[in-house]
């Protein structure tokens, strides 16, 4: 065993040493137990293995992290990093606790529920332990076996059949305490019942100078012809590290939205999985990332046609300044019998300064015969003609290469359909690029 594995087991073993003692419901027993089993027999984490080759975790580990107490945050809600005419029904997780006096919960349709997990076993056990184990295991690795040994909690949320939800839900992960360095483990769960529509937002945010690894693991289960549009802000403190595993199951006819949004934390990884084993399903991933000074953003992206008849697509843009680094590693899978695949793959990469780094993979696999597909991928600069001409008509350098980057990220920060949060998203783009010297060579 190499020095950096023996620190990997080192690590796994002082956080699972340091957890409390198992309680709870059966559900939850077992999947700490079986979750402790899976980490024996999971291989360490190496740069030889293709999905990791990239990004290293030995900053990760070297860090002594422990598990937050389960308290009530003592803030109130006009302390809550609100979006401006955001209006949302709202699940509040502080430091890794759920915080119902923090949460808006009013007015949920018949039928709609949106809690903490634990908040619900006691009413729906058997929903929840067969819920959870439906994709446990699937794309297992340390960090997710990690979650699902530690997790105590997260964000449950169920969409009834026929029932479509007329504002969002979002879940809100704030980290406040900076006393020392947590480990912030949710465990999260979204059902959508047949010909279900929703909204999901999840914000992920750090106050500055916490330091914490936020390891979130969520499935997605979406029931024949459900649709889901799912937005997701990581704005996490620049000394934390983020990981959010999704797993996705769509029935046939479903759709899935997901628009990821990368501006935190000083190392940030996202990994979606689907596999469609029914037929008329819709997946369509999309992201833009800003990636600055000491900091890693990467996304593990993996869809796979199995059957006919299905539609996926991964549009991710990045801009990258200072020294930052991006990773971008995108599949899509068509088997052999997954005729009639319609599949498109792109990533796009804008690099203001010399230093900055991007390894960029995107990878089109195609074994059937019938299908249209196109994958690409291109790493550029401002054009300096175009920052000549905005200067030229009386707009500064450093504005007018801003404004350049908000069009290069335009067409996908365009397609957010709620005017709140993509006026948030462009704030933030602005904001980065200032405070972070973003817009000079």
């Amino acid at each position: 065993m190499t020095d950096a594995h023996q620190a990997q087991r080192d690590w796994l073993q002082r956080l699972l040493q340091g957890a409390p003692a198992a309680a709870g419901p059966e559900w939850l027993t077992r999947m700490h137990t079986e979750a402790r089993r899976l980490l024996e027999q999971l291989p360490p984490i190496d740069r030889r293995q293709e999905a990791w080759r990239y990004t290293g975790i030995e900053s990760l580990v070297a860090e002594h992290f422990s598990l937050p107490p389960h308290r009530e945050a003592e803030l109130g809600r006009e302390a809550l990093p609100n979006i401006e005419g955001l209006d949302t029904w709202r699940l509040v997780f502080v430091d890794g606790t759920f915080q119902p006096r923090l949460s808006a919960l009013e007015g949920l349709p018949e039928g709609v529920v949106a809690s903490d997990l634990r908040g619900w076993e006691n009413h729906r056990s058997n929903l929840l332990a067969t819920s959870l184990g439906r994709l446990a295991g699937s794309h297992a690795h340390l960090f997710t076996a990690l979650n699902e040994a530690l997790a105590e909690d997260g964000a449950f949320i169920q969409v009834p059949a026929e029932t479509r939800l007329e504002k969002p839900i979002e879940i809100l992960h704030l980290v406040t305490d900076a006393g020392r360095p947590w480990l912030i483990v949710p465990r999260n769960l979204v059902l959508l019942g047949e010909r279900a529509e929703a909204t999901l937002i999840e914000r992920f945010v750090g106050h500055p100078g916490t330091r914490y690894f936020h390891d979130g693991l969520t499935d997605l289960v979406l029931g024949r012809e459900a649709q889901l549009v799912h937005y997701r802000v990581q704005d996490e403190s620049r000394d934390a590290w983020h990981l959010s595993s999704l797993r996705l199951d769509q029935a046939a006819g479903s759709r899935y939205e997901g628009c990821s949004l990368a501006f935190g934390g000083r190392w940030s990884r996202t990994e979606q999985n689907t596999v469609f084993e029914a037929r008329d399903a819709e997946c369509h991933l999309s992201g833009v990332y800003l990636v600055g000074e000491g900091q890693l953003c990467d996304f593990h992206l993996d869809v796979r046609h199995e059957v006919p008849d299905c539609r996926s697509s991964e549009r991710y843009k990045g801009v990258l300044f200072g020294r930052g680094r991006a990773v971008f590693d995108g599949r899509i899978l068509v088997a052999k019998d997954a005729q009639r695949t319609d599949a498109h793959l792109s990533n796009n990469n804008l690099m203001l300064v010399r230093d900055a780094e991007i390894d960029t993979k995107p990878q089109l696999e195609i074994y059937a015969d019938d299908v249209q597909c196109s994958h690409g991928t291109t790493v550029g600069q401002l054009d300096p003609l175009q920052v000549f001409y905005l200067r030229s008509r009386g707009i500064g350098e450093a504005e007018a290469r801003r404004l350049l980057c908000l069009g290069f990220a335009s067409d996908l920060v365009g397609d957010i359909r709620i005017e709140a949060l993509r006026e948030h998203v462009e704030n933030r783009i602005r904001d980065t690029l200032v405070l972070d010297g973003g817009s000079r060579e």
